[in-house]
């Protein structure tokens, strides 16, 4: 960034309920005093988390007019008809999965919308960099970027509100109504969960972001094992990683790098944890190559299952309850475990909650986290010298899929 003029922009958010932003004024303000040489362009947003003002006062340029940025960020899915040719932009495609659906007679809005949306990033040579896809030097290792954390704290936040209103005890506010986790923090720390046993699995950000909040709550944390065995006269939970719900088929000892690549030869056994679980929270990466947590077939065993909070919200994915996203205005349906139909909410079936963009709800904080790992993850690497982090998190450039998202050239035709 030495002599150059460089210009980001933020892209005004095409969703109504997404109102993150890649970066928060006061980061805006410490780049512009930093870099002599950078511009800030932002798009006006009325639903942004924060005004347009905010950046106006750092100094950044408020204009809908990005055609002379250089890099534009954005957050979730893009409007595909303002796409401009030739530029690069970053954001959440989520474009990873969709290779099961190649071949495929597609109905699905949201996988219809990817197919659009890369077929006009190929056409309009734009470059797309995937937040999800900048990782370390493994190439599926850690992720550099993400809203996990705050996905897990919601997520664990709303199945524990879903669990009060199910019982019809006092509800906690929305998350969304105070957009402060500071406070969320301080009102789950006043509630009492009883007896409840909660199982949560997953070993990322978000099952991170989930424990967080279940021990402000007061639960205490257990091993699998005193999970099991066990009985407590207070709320506890147990964290369970995909070491621990998956095992090999023939019952040959196994490792997590066999599972990943011999995914075929394992099957589940967390059927065996949710014999005797309250509630379910599913924090943990999923790809549909591995095992589901249970057939719907085995719900009639959970005899004490009720609720499942599913933070990865895979639709028909994991686990089978998930028939649908759901969104903060109304982030919850119940499941009828005979029929797997969606049946109104109450103590029939198994409540379920699959918001799909969970870190909109505190969006403040979510957003200025997120932030602070751009500035000090990607743009060295973006702006300066790349040591593989951006070009392993490249989807297309110059008109095609880099090599590894080839798979992407069958999808889109």
């Amino acid at each position: 960034m030495k002599n150059k003029i460089i210009t980001l922009a933020i892209l005004r958010e095409a969703r109504i309920d997404e109102n993150r932003s890649p970066f928060v004024p006061k980061q805006i303000s410490n780049l512009l005093n930093k870099y002599s040489n950078l511009k800030i362009i932002v798009q006006p947003s009325k639903r942004r988390c924060f005004k347009d003002e905010d950046y106006l006062k750092t100094g950044a340029i408020i204009t809908d007019d990005l055609s002379y940025a250089d890099v534009i960020f954005g957050v979730k899915e893009v409007e595909i008809s303002t796409l401009i040719k030739d530029k690069t932009y970053l954001f959440f495609s989520h474009t990873s999965k969709v290779h099961h659906y190649i071949g495929k007679d597609i109905k699905d809005e949201a996988i219809l919308y990817k197919k659009e949306l890369l077929r006009a990033v190929i056409k309009k040579n734009i470059t797309l960099i995937d937040y999800e896809n900048i990782r370390d030097i493994s190439g599926e290792g850690y992720r550099y970027l993400g809203f996990g954390r705050f996905a897990g704290i919601i997520g664990a936040y709303n199945t524990l509100n879903l669990y009060l209103k199910l019982y019809n005890k006092v509800t906690l506010p929305r998350a969304f109504e105070i957009n402060n986790y500071e406070q969320i923090q301080k009102l789950i720390s006043k509630q009492n969960f009883n007896k409840i046993k909660i199982l949560l699995t997953g070993s990322g950000r978000a099952s991170k972001g989930a424990i967080e909040m279940l021990k402000y709550g007061n639960i205490k944390e257990i091993s699998i094992n005193d999970y099991l065995k066990k009985k407590y006269n207070e709320a506890t939970f147990c964290n369970i990683s995909a070491k621990k719900h998956v095992e090999r088929k023939d019952g040959e000892v196994s490792s997590y790098q066999d599972f990943i690549l011999n995914p075929q030869e394992y099957k589940s056994k967390v059927k065996n944890y949710l014999l005797d679980t309250d509630i379910l929270i599913a924090c943990h990466y999923w790809d549909p190559k591995f095992p589901k947590l249970f057939k719907p077939k085995e719900i009639n065993e959970f005899k004490n299952l009720k609720i499942i909070g599913d933070v990865t919200c895979d639709i028909n994915g994991s686990v089978p309850t998930t028939i649908r996203s759901t969104t903060i205005a109304k982030p919850n349906y119940s499941i009828d475990i005979d029929s797997m139909k969606e049946i109104e909410l109450g103590n029939k079936g198994i409540a379920v909650m699959a918001v799909d963009n969970l870190p909109s709800e505190l969006s403040k904080d979510a957003s200025e986290e997120f932030g602070d790992s751009i500035i000090t993850e990607i743009l060295p690497y973006l702006i300066n010298k790349d040591d593989g982090r951006i070009s392993r998190g490249t989807t297309a450039s110059n008109g095609e899929f880099f090599s590894k998202f080839n798979y992407l050239n069958d999808f889109i035709n």
